[in-house]
């Protein structure tokens, strides 16, 4: 981990680059924390990077916060910010957001929040560090009080920025390559919203509607059903093993991906094994505006809708650019009606 950039992906190196021409040393002293470390062993695709429905391209936990501290650097130079950005995800428990629908968290997804601060606090090396640099803990573990760093939907974010970027890299799907994103990223600035308050925001109109068709194309793929049913599969597994003492739900929080996967598929329980061996060769989904009968289905009514909604410099005023942009608003729209099949299924019992 010492080694942490030299050993990403060519790719990935090549972007963290165009987020932020300087990579600020203190952050790595605290990428090498266990808490960061073990973020690495997580990837952001909650899980379905192991089914080969998807191609999907390794992007891990700690990419993206690494990622999200950098976008922060680059517009800011502000060190509690971006520390604020590195640990925001650092409570990020395996197969990511899926946990969240094991807590039956559909629509904020935020569910596993909370013990950000006490993952800060708990750790020696962390609070070694910030004692080091003069920085409180409450300056650091809350990165909404930031604008720059987070936001409120659909306002664009440094976060919502990143995820934007990376999974259109090919964390979700390939959407687009590293010149395209390095158009759209330099087209960025600090802007002043409706409120008066800090938001990242487009310089240029054709870039902000690029960036907002490519957004509106992810904000579908979240909600697939495919993504959906793999994701409530991979909650509904953990649930079991938890029940039947196979792992704990500290085991979420503490080993990796590939540890888990490993107690899937070594232990005791062939159904859940068998369940999980499916999944994982199953190159597509099946779909249903019935319910299924007898078989594994997944129907979820609600699910949370991402989408960005971004400001754009125009002559006279900062503005959204839906207001101005009839193809902005037209993807959108797509966005916002989107609706997956009723149910999704494989041919199994679970």
């Amino acid at each position: 981990m010492n080694n942490y950039l030299e050993n990403l992906d060519v790719a990935i190196q090549k972007y963290f680059k165009i987020l932020s021409d300087e990579f600020p040393e203190f952050l790595l002293d605290y990428i090498n924390t266990p808490e960061m470390k073990k973020q690495a062993g997580i990837s952001v695709s909650c899980g379905t990077i192991y089914s080969k429905m998807y191609n999907q391209m390794w992007y891990s936990s700690l990419d993206h916060s690494v990622a999200v501290a950098l976008i922060i650097w680059n517009f800011t130079k502000d060190k509690k910010q971006t520390l604020s950005g590195l640990f925001h995800d650092i409570a990020t428990p395996v197969f990511k957001h899926s946990i969240d629908f094991m807590n039956k968290d559909y629509e904020k997804q935020e569910s596993t929040e909370e013990l950000t601060t006490k993952i800060i606090r708990d750790s020696k090396e962390i609070m070694s560090l910030l004692n080091r640099d003069g920085i409180k803990i409450e300056e650091v573990a809350d990165y909404h009080i930031y604008p720059i760093a987070d936001n409120d939907t659909p306002m664009l974010s440094s976060d919502r920025l990143e995820y934007t970027l990376s999974n259109g890299l090919g964390a979700t799907e390939k959407i687009w390559g590293l010149n395209e994103i390095e158009e759209v990223y330099k087209n960025i600035e600090i802007q002043k919203n409706e409120e008066g308050i800090q938001e990242l925001g487009f310089k240029d109109i054709h870039i902000a509607e690029k960036f907002v068709h490519t957004m509106s194309i992810l904000s579908r793929l979240y909600r697939r059903e495919k993504t959906v049913f793999s994701m409530q599969l991979l909650a509904d597994i953990m649930k079991k093993m938890s029940g039947k003492n196979i792992i704990s739900i500290n085991d979420l929080y503490k080993l990796s991906e590939k540890q888990i996967i490993e107690k899937i598929e070594n232990c005791n329980d062939e159904k859940i094994k068998k369940c999980f061996s499916i999944w994982r060769n199953a190159t597509d989904i099946n779909t249903s505006d019935t319910e299924p009968a007898n078989k594994y289905f997944v129907c979820i009514e609600k699910m949370k809708v991402r989408y960005i909604n971004p400001l754009v410099n125009t002559k006279n005023a900062y503005c959204r650019l839906q207001d101005i942009s009839q193809s902005a608003k037209e993807d959108i729209k797509k966005c916002m009606n989107y609706r997956p099949a009723k149910y999704s299924y494989l041919d199994f019992k679970f």
